[in-house]
């Protein structure tokens, strides 16, 4: 059977199901994944985590060391906040009020999330850690965040480029946290897969509206994604 992409010409219901469908898929995962730490006695993370923990330490360099703490500035704390609501508001100057709300929405009920998996969890960071932070390992704020703002984008313009850039960034995000020591690989997976099911969600919940929006604001940059 051929998997249709998501668009915004997909019957809004058909389209809110499968987004409904693939974030629920996501966080079955997350819970899994939650589920198998806490049996693990101390939490212990994986082999192939530990191994590949151990290549990242003995490969650091001044140079990507640099880069990895730059994306550690970028993708959390007081940075993240100023970018998602500079983000928002140039929704906003392009009349899509709901976009910048849908937004906002996301990066709130993710952070949320994000906190109190943490707490249930309660998994110990690695010990090679490069910065600072005295909340738990599991799952990885900074992933759930670049996986949350990539799909949110994603969804709201419909461009081939958007998806690629956010994949990217967030497949960054993700090796930076590992790199720097501040995560196991399973943590960012299951931020990642966390912070794109909250943007799932919440856009099915709102996507009527979205579209609506959509057809009446200005057009999105760059050409179109190729359906």
């Amino acid at each position: 059977m051929d998997v249709q992409p998501l668009t915004s010409e997909q019957p809004p219901r058909t389209r809110t199901h499968r987004l409904v469908g693939m974030a629920v898929a996501a966080l079955t995962v997350v819970v899994g994944l939650a589920v198998v730490i806490v049996a693990r006695e101390h939490n212990e993370p994986f082999g192939f985590e530990r191994a590949w923990m151990n290549t990242l330490v003995e490969h650091r360099s001044s140079f990507w060391t640099v880069v990895m703490l730059f994306l550690d500035g970028v993708g959390g704390g007081w940075i993240t906040v100023l970018l998602g609501g500079a983000a928002a508001g140039v929704l906003v100057v392009w009349r899509r009020p709901w976009a910048a709300g849908y937004l906002a929405l996301s990066l709130i009920a993710c952070t949320t999330l994000v906190h109190l998996v943490k707490l249930v969890v309660a998994r110990p960071r690695p010990t090679h850690i490069l910065v600072v932070t005295d909340s738990a390992s599991y799952p990885s704020g900074h992933s759930a965040t670049a996986a949350v703002i990539a799909v949110a984008l994603g969804l709201l313009f419909h461009r081939t480029w958007v998806w690629v850039a956010g994949g990217i960034y967030t497949v960054a995000m993700m090796f930076s946290r590992t790199y720097l020591g501040a995560h196991w690989i399973s943590d960012t997976v299951a931020g990642a897969l966390l912070g794109a099911a909250v943007a799932a969600l919440v856009f099915g919940v709102l996507a009527t509206r979205l579209d609506a929006e959509r057809g009446r604001a200005r057009p999105a940059l760059g050409p179109a994604a190729v359906q």
